[in-house]
């Protein structure tokens, strides 16, 4: 059961920490890792347009995020490309066609030992920030924004960088 699996229990937020002897990086915060601000891609952008911005801007992959900051999924280059030429979808269809929407999120406050146990089953990690909005009435309402893409090299560029031993 995934419910006796440590991994998935701390990738879920039930357990916070269960590794002995953690690396010195484990409790580091995913704010730490210095990303850069990610490219992002509204659902109605097509396929071929999304396959020219990411090679213009050097990307592997965007999320994709409508307008009222839903975080839909995220398109890769391999995938897009793969899937025009297998005839799953058309240079002309929305992005939406080609999304990976199952995907995980992990916080800025949350650790980088979080984050590793995230990377061992996943390509990637969204970097979502909770930020309060406030409506004209005056109510208010919780907004994920999206802070950036964080991947395995992103983790390990960083550990190798910081190493302390």
């Amino acid at each position: 059961s995934k419910f006796l699996n440590d991994k998935w229990m701390i990738k879920n937020g039930f357990l916070n920490d269960v590794q002995e002897h953690k690396p010195w990086w484990w409790n580091i915060k995913v704010q730490k890792l210095n990303l850069s601000a990610p490219l992002i891609l509204l659902p109605e952008v097509s396929c071929q347009k999304a396959i020219e911005i990411l090679q213009e801007k050097g990307y592997d992959q965007a999320p994709v995020v409508a307008e009222s900051g839903l975080i839909l999924g995220m398109v890769t280059l391999s995938n897009t490309l793969t899937s025009v030429l297998a005839g799953k979808a058309q240079f002309s269809d929305p992005v939406t066609k080609v999304i990976y929407d199952q995907f995980s999120k992990i916080g800025l406050e949350d650790s980088l030992g979080k984050l590793s146990c995230i990377l061992e089953n996943d390509h990637f990690a969204i970097v979502v920030h909770e930020q309060m909005q406030f409506n004209g009435d005056g109510s208010s309402f919780m907004k994920q924004m999206v802070f950036g893409v964080v991947t395995a090299m992103d983790l390990l560029t960083f550990v190798s960088r910081n190493d302390k031993k």
